[in-house]
């Protein structure tokens, strides 16, 4: 426990991550659709109406930081607890404190970093106190706060998801270091544009991990002097792999590499090739490249490319998403594997992306096609006396749940757009698909 500012005074001697901690919103990188111009916590922190929260994001993505502003912006005692040094009489004593504070009108906010590491008996001594009002809390976890924290103290707070740092805003953090006096600014740091590419993309989303490699890079640049005798450090591609242990495969992901680099994924996973998707998955996530890209494309592979042959991929594809969403690299790197190997495996089908191919091409040219009267919706009088709703058949009511009723455009009658194929269960929808258009035909008045 804690009862001092979160603020420290600035030491040179501190990690880069820490000297370069925003002091304001201004300063701060990130979660735009929280503190962007007119957001919700932006509102709340300029006009100091902070009520019991918790921020949930994964690690590096500015929890701790988003709190320290909150403390150098507001009227109230800020006090931080520990939950590896905090037990409950001490809890209680400080809570006890605050409630006296608070029968002055003074407001007092508590913060709690990992709330999840706290167990239960900690977490429920500060829960009458946040029910008073004699405290506002504000927990910062990585983990689910609907598995970790208590229902009824999750009741009483506002859940704020904050999301991984994209590529451009840890680039961003990075240049702000190396001009900032706070950083490097007083020193003349030379390192390309691909360099801090490839520093962004190690972090993969983590600030703390941007900073904390850049400065591991700097302190190992080579130093020289230019013309004028002024020191100069130099940061090169071969110090980033020497300080990360890591090749530097990396590559402009707005640029041609990264749709290469996909697209071979995609058509090794095509053709059946396993060895080589789990070869190119490698190179996309060692190089940096975004999980949740990935994932994205992948899920649409399971629907675009295998489809109804094998329906369970898709599910799986979805899991890995959830996966990678939830947890992040490098551990989400075993879902994407798991998902890209059954892809690649699967039987293959891309019916359905002819299908909707075919009906978007009809669809763009015949998009004024009224829909048939008798699949409209008539909720008024009006619409069912122009006719709306007359001759449906509910098809529940049928002996074989088939309906003889029309539900295309008269331009389109008896058009078909699904072809199915011959793998994997396919044939099982094939088979259902060609007896229902056999039963339309014999029952066709």
């Amino acid at each position: 426990m804690s009862q001092i500012s979160l603020f420290e005074q600035e030491n040179s001697n501190e990690p880069l991550a820490a000297r370069m901690r925003p002091r304001t919103l201004e300063e701060y990188v990130g979660q735009e659709h929280l503190l962007g111009e007119g957001k919700v916590l932006r509102n709340l922190i300029e006009r100091d109406q902070i009520s019991s929260m918790i921020f949930w994001g994964p690690p590096g993505v500015g929890k701790t930081t988003l709190a320290q502003i909150i403390a150098n912006t507001t009227d109230a005692q800020f006090i931080t607890f520990s939950a590896v040094t905090s037990g409950i009489k001490q809890i209680k004593e400080v809570m006890q404190q605050a409630d006296r504070v608070a029968s002055l009108g003074a407001k007092t906010i508590v913060f709690i970093d990992e709330i999840h590491r706290f167990n239960k008996a900690q977490q429920d001594a500060f829960l009458p106190f946040v029910e008073k009002g004699s405290i506002v809390l504000i927990g910062a976890t990585t983990e689910n706060p609907s598995f970790e924290v208590n229902g009824a103290l999750l009741s009483r707070c506002k859940v704020f998801v904050l999301h991984m740092l994209t590529q451009d805003n840890i680039e961003k953090l990075i240049r702000n270091a190396i001009k900032d006096p706070r950083g490097f600014g007083n020193q003349d740091i030379r390192i390309d544009d691909d360099v801090i590419s490839a520093l962004a993309g190690f972090a993969n989303g983590d600030a703390r991990t941007a900073l904390s490699t850049l400065e591991m890079v700097i302190l190992n640049g080579t130093i020289s002097t230019d013309e004028d005798g002024h020191e100069v450090t130099t940061v090169t591609a071969e110090n980033f792999e020497q300080c990360t242990s890591k090749k530097s495969l990396l590559y402009d992901k707005k640029g041609e590499e990264h749709y290469n680099l996909i697209s071979a994924l995609h058509k090794s996973m095509r053709n059946s090739d396993a060895d080589a998707a789990v070869y190119w998955l490698a190179r996309m996530l060692e190089s940096g490249e975004d999980p949740m890209y990935i994932a994205r494309r992948v899920t649409r592979f399971a629907a675009e490319d295998v489809g109804l042959a094998d329906p369970r991929a898709l599910e799986l594809s979805v899991a890995a998403f959830q996966a990678c969403h939830l947890i992040g690299m490098p551990e989400c790197s075993v879902h994407l594997t798991e998902a890209v190997i059954y892809n690649a495996l699967a039987p293959k089908s891309n019916a359905m992306e002819v299908a909707y191919l075919e009906a978007a091409a009809d669809a763009n040219k015949q998009i004024a096609e009224p829909v048939p009267l008798q699949i409209r919706n008539a909720p008024t009088n009006l619409m069912k006396e122009e006719g709306y709703g007359k001759g449906y058949i509910y098809a529940h009511d049928t002996e074989d749940k088939i309906a003889d009723m029309e539900c295309l455009p008269d331009s389109l009658r008896g058009k078909e757009y699904y072809h199915p194929g011959n793998q994997g269960f396919e044939p099982r929808f094939k088979d259902r698909y060609e007896s229902i258009r056999k039963w339309r035909k014999e029952h066709k008045k």
